[in-house]
């Protein structure tokens, strides 16, 4: 935002009015002369001037002999003083130079005010004050000339030096440039292709996850070069690197890559505790939207706990209880940074709402301020399986539930997909007693409105957690301990 300081306008102190003149006569040869009358006898007090008679508006009327309008109200102009002539007293201070900008002269229009003619309304108030703006530098010379010509003889000065800006200008460490520049060197654009006679594929974003040269991304940023294609990995100094898939969660859209002849001294970003993110919390995303690298936007934390199923177009959904931020997130920033005030990486940034998309996912529409980032707790539990194993591992309850409803909770289905159980035998739900047609309304704190939200909410957990269930049978509520499964792999 920008401020504009406004100047007050100040008023010359009036000196004592003298005499009115007489008009003048007619035109013809001058009458003969009245007798002198004999003056007063000496001591006595000098006759008292006639007064002079005040009009509807002594503060308006024309004090100047030239029978010139009054100007608009707003302008006011301090009256004129002496008499006969009309002049005005003091004199009025030479006219300023006409200028535009500083020092490039520029022709009169119409729009401009005319000597003599003062102006009315708006326009003239608008035209004068910018006048006033541009000729300021003359005006105030021509008021120094004039106190000058009637000083006394003594003169003071006082010069304002401009100082000169500081030849090492350094940043805070807290500003926003300086967390970018610290972070820049870890973030990496990564371009994909298909392999195949049309070279398919896509530009995104990852970042230095170790000094290995692992890179942590997202899996719908290297899917399509998954499986015979060509990754490479270029860095903010514009050094280029082949890289190619440790392993891929496509449940978690996240993914894992290394660099091919991985440089020595890489600077891994430090990673953040998203259990302790707050709203309203500043963020900081890293990316190449629509292909423009090193592309830095800022922003704060919106939501915490966002249930957000995203695809990549392909029919199969990824589920996360995402950050929501309002930094500027588009194509291209997929698989970048999501960093707090301190510079630490609080999520990986993965999909976007947009007017354009039909939905959450990466279609080709611009940022309307919601952008959705996987938590870093989460991204980092399946980092560290990916480079373990090299395949994803997932909790589970072992029930089918339904995806489309929402509102009234997750409902257990009736059968599972190709015809298989909706409850795993044996699984955590059989053994919690859930049987198909319960509504699973809440899990842990959370409160579930839907199958994405439940699967959102069980996959911020591990194999084995103990967590408490809700869930309603026949208009009665009941709660029970699930102990978390696991499955391995995407199917």
């Amino acid at each position: 935002m920008s401020t504009e300081n406004e100047g007050t306008a100040s008023t010359p102190p009036v000196p004592p009015s003298a005499s009115t003149p007489d008009p003048a006569g007619p035109a013809g040869p001058p009458p003969a002369a009245a007798p002198t009358p004999a003056g007063p006898a000496p001591g006595s007090p000098p006759p008292a001037a006639a007064p002079t008679p005040a009009g509807p508006d002594a503060g308006a009327q024309d004090r100047t002999g030239t029978g010139a309008p009054t100007p608009p109200h707003g302008h006011p102009q301090p009256p004129a003083y002496g008499g006969g002539s009309g002049a005005p007293w003091p004199p009025a201070p030479p006219a300023p130079p006409t200028t535009a900008g500083w020092g490039a002269p520029f022709p009169a229009t119409p729009d401009a005010p005319q000597a003599g003619r003062p102006r009315s309304g708006r326009g003239g108030l608008v035209a004068a004050v910018l006048v006033a703006a541009l000729a300021a530098g003359g005006v105030g010379g021509g008021i120094g000339y004039w106190a000058a010509e009637r000083s006394d003889g003594t003169t003071t000065s006082t010069t304002v030096a401009a100082g000169e800006a500081p030849a090492d200008f350094k940043r805070a460490p807290g500003t926003v440039a300086a967390v970018a520049s610290k972070a820049l060197p870890s973030v990496v654009t990564i371009e994909a292709k298909s392999g195949g006679s049309d070279e398919e594929g896509g530009t995104g974003t990852g970042f230095v996850y170790d000094k290995e040269g692992h890179i942590l991304t997202n899996n719908h940023v290297v899917a399509s070069a998954a499986e015979g294609g060509t990754l490479s990995a270029t860095f903010s100094n514009g050094r280029k690197y082949d890289a190619e898939v440790i392993g891929r969660a496509q449940g978690y859209d996240v993914a894992l890559l290394k660099l091919k002849n991985a440089p020595s001294g890489l600077t891994p970003l430090p990673l953040g505790n998203s259990d302790r993110v707050a709203v309203g919390d500043s963020t900081i995303a890293i990316g190449a939207p629509f292909g423009l690298s090193n592309t830095v936007t800022t922003g704060i934390i919106s939501a915490k706990n966002r249930p957000v199923a995203s695809g990549d177009g392909g029919g199969k959904n990824s589920y996360m209880s995402a950050l929501q931020t309002d930094a500027s997130i588009n194509p291209g920033n997929s698989g970048g940074p999501l960093l707090d005030a301190r510079g630490a990486v609080i999520g990986i940034n993965s999909a976007i709402q947009s007017p354009g998309s039909g939905g959450l996912g990466s279609a080709q529409a611009g940022s309307v301020g919601l952008g959705f980032a996987i938590p870093v707790n989460q991204a980092k539990n399946v980092a560290e399986q990916l480079i373990r194993t090299g395949q994803p591992v997932y909790p589970v309850i072992g029930a089918t539930v339904n995806m489309t409803e929402e509102g009234e909770g997750a409902t257990i289905a009736e059968q599972g997909a190709g015809g298989t159980p909706a409850i795993t035998p044996g699984g955590p739900a059989a053994k919690a007693g859930l049987k198909p047609g319960d509504v699973i309304i809440k899990f842990g704190n959370r409160a579930i409105d839907s199958g994405p939200t439940l699967i959102s909410e069980i996959w911020t957990h591990k194999p084995g957690d103990s967590v408490p269930l809700t869930y309603k049978r026949g208009g009665k509520e009941s709660t029970v301990q699930v102990t978390l499964g696991e499955r391995k792999g995407d199917s």
